[in-house]
């Protein structure tokens, strides 16, 4: 359960710590400036002109719990709007440095230095005395910019946490968001295509019922693997390439006399990790366009080929005139958005006619090991430190 709010932004024992540390640092400032001022006036006067150090410490230790309570409500009260707070944080400040003297006179009593003070105290109107007022005007003026320091030290320590915390979550908010795109993409096997791999299905059962049976368990690995890499950000390239050989089994029964289908040998399969499904749209891009306007053969051609810690893909067709998929085509824009969100462009897809084929090709960098989900990277991000 996280540590409650005790000031905005910043919770109890975080706020405690800072304050106090801050505090240590001016307790021993002063006292380490007090005692240089009292080696210095030694050598002119053996009046006590500086407080001893015991009693600057007692004085500091006085002043703490006023000043947790001073900045807890400083925090609380915050600037906005400017004129009602501005007159609120004033006071505080005010308040606070006007009960620094005060402390000291306690603390020289308890550690028994207070004939000075004694004398001044024994005056029928103390607060008359113009020595008691320039003393307790002196200490509320040096008091006042320390108090300040600390304040701004806090709130910004208490900004910096806030801004800290909504950078994370705007991460976490894009981590989400990227993981349901990224799912959509990776689900996206066209409903045509799947009627009609049906209709296929269901014209062979009339005459050629053990076909439609070996089509039925083909569609339904086909779909098992599909359902299984959309719940992951990456798989083995060689269930990639699995992937792809059940679904241009299924279109070669569909186009028996039409389509050729050339894959990569399992020896030609590195042992690396690529986006999931990510060659899925190309593939079926390259069977439905290269198959679409005229009645030829087509060839469709899968490759892998290994550079200096890169990978490229390759999906190819062979193509009759102009091809009917340009660069901006749904299966190639989900593509190059799945490589910029995994990638952050260290990986490309690129589209071209090379010897009457219509050539699609992604390079991207090697992965040897499974990235972590990014879902498990968002809440990686969000967990405290």
């Amino acid at each position: 359960m996280p540590a409650r709010r005790y000031v905005p932004d910043l919770s109890r024992p975080h706020f405690f710590a800072v304050v106090s540390l801050f505090w240590v640092y001016v307790t021993v400032s002063n006292v380490l400036y007090a005692w240089g001022m009292r080696t210095t006036f030694a050598h002119v006067t053996s009046e006590p002109l500086f407080a001893s150090w015991d009693a600057r410490v007692i004085q500091h230790l006085l002043l703490l719990p006023c000043l947790w309570g001073a900045y807890a409500l400083s925090l609380r009260i915050q600037w906005r709007p400017l004129w009602a707070a501005l007159p609120l944080q004033v006071i505080l400040a005010l308040t606070f440095a006007a009960l620094a003297y005060p402390a000291m006179l306690l603390a020289e009593f308890t550690v028994g230095a207070h004939d000075l003070h004694q004398e001044m105290l024994q005056h029928p109107q103390p607060m008359h005395d113009p020595l008691v007022l320039s003393l307790w005007m002196s200490s509320l003026v040096s008091f006042l910019p320390t108090y300040g320091f600390g304040l701004a030290l806090i709130t910004g320590i208490g900004l910096y946490t806030r801004f800290r915390r909504s950078e994370l979550r705007r991460a976490a908010l894009e981590r989400e968001w990227s993981t349901a795109r990224l799912a959509a993409l990776r689900m996206q096997l066209s409903p045509h295509t799947l009627f009609n791999l049906l209709h296929t299905i269901r014209g062979y059962i009339e005459w050629d019922p053990k076909g439609a049976q070996a089509m039925v368990v083909q569609l339904a690995d086909l779909l098992r693997r599909l359902l299984s890499a959309g719940e992951r950000d990456f798989s083995p390239l060689a269930d990639e390439l699995q992937f792809a050989r059940l679904y241009l089994e299924l279109q070669q029964r569909r186009f028996v006399d039409r389509l050729t289908v050339l894959l990569p040998l399992a020896t030609e399969i590195s042992e690396v990790w690529v986006p999931s499904l990510i060659l899925q749209p190309l593939i079926e891009n390259a069977v439905v366009h290269g198959l679409a306007g005229h009645t030829g053969p087509v060839v469709v051609r899968v490759g892998v080929r290994r550079g200096e810690g890169s990978l490229v893909l390759t999906v190819a067709n062979t193509i009759a005139g102009e091809p009917h998929l340009g660069g901006a085509g749904i299966g190639l824009r989900n593509v190059r958005e799945r490589l910029e969100v995994q990638f952050e462009g260290r990986a490309r897809l690129t589209c071209e006619i090379r010897d009457q084929e219509w050539v699609s090709e992604i390079s991207l960098p090697e992965v040897h090991e499974s990235p972590a989900p990014i879902a498990l990277r968002a809440a990686s991000e969000l967990a405290p430190v």
